[in-house]
């Protein structure tokens, strides 16, 4: 049997202000490639690149990565603001029907930080633009230093926050066998209201919504809200996603 395809969606970037690209994180391709077990394969996130029905009879599985660009809020009919820019229309168009294809056709579909806010928006779903604004919630987004800039240790911007609650007997604390787990946290985008077809399983300490299910799936259909790809090969919580959505790469195989 040949080693399985995932589909790891592409960024639009451009280098020097002047040259378009498509951009994939490395941590997303060596999490797909060393716990997974698959070939990553990036594709563009633009639909006059990628045809959706080509991708999926050419993969296994797809995985929706973070990105910086949040989902542009018309899609979700609310009204956008410069402040909360930037934005990737051309990935939203294909990462929202490529959700829905996904789930359709029964190929394993992993949601990563934006990846999971996308799966929401296209199951009919809403985002807040910035969680924190929320009365009660923390900062979700990564540390900075006192004068504004990123905190140049990727240990402390990636190290773990909160913890996250999961249902009880739900498909993510099955998975890990557990239900509570403690994640990393860099984002502020976030589910405001989740799809009809969405469903809760994990949740932090202050409410945001950190793990989802898309119900009735006939394959792996999960999303988180932390950043999973930054150490499955040794977070316990993040190899163990990987390699179910590993797992359910080789059903895929045989559809």
């Amino acid at each position: 049997m040949r080693r399985p395809v995932v589909g790891v969606i592409g960024n639009a970037h451009q280098v020097e202000n002047r040259f378009a690209t498509q951009l994939v994180g490395e941590r997303n391709l060596r999490a797909v490639a060393e716990v997974a077990g698959a070939l990553p394969l990036m594709f563009a996130g633009t639909p006059e690149i990628t045809d959706i029905a080509a991708l999926l009879d050419a993969v296994d599985g797809i995985v929706l990565t973070g990105a910086r660009a949040n989902v542009h809020p018309t899609r979700f009919k609310t009204e956008p603001d410069a402040k909360h820019e930037p934005y990737d229309i051309l990935r939203d168009d294909l990462a929202l029907a490529l959700s829905e294809a996904c789930v359709a056709r029964g190929v394993p579909l992993f949601g990563i930080c934006r990846g999971l806010q996308e799966m929401n928006v296209a199951f009919g779903g809403s985002l807040h633009p910035e969680i924190r604004e929320i009365p009660g919630r923390m900062n979700h987004r990564m540390p900075r230093l006192e004068n504004g800039e990123i905190h140049p240790d990727p240990t402390v911007v990636f190290a773990d926050r909160h913890d996250v609650t999961l249902t009880p007997g739900g498909a993510f604390a099955k998975l890990l066998g557990r239900e509570t787990i403690r994640v990393n946290s860099l984002h502020g985008q976030g589910i405001l209201e989740p799809g009809k077809r969405v469903v809760i399983e994990g949740v932090a300490e202050d409410g945001t919504i950190e793990a989802i299910r898309i119900a009735d799936a006939s394959s792996f259909a999960l999303g988180v809200q932390w950043h999973a790809e930054y150490d499955p090969q040794c977070n316990p919580i993040n190899r163990t996603l990987f390699q179910a959505f590993g797992d359910a790469l080789t059903g895929s195989q045989r559809r």
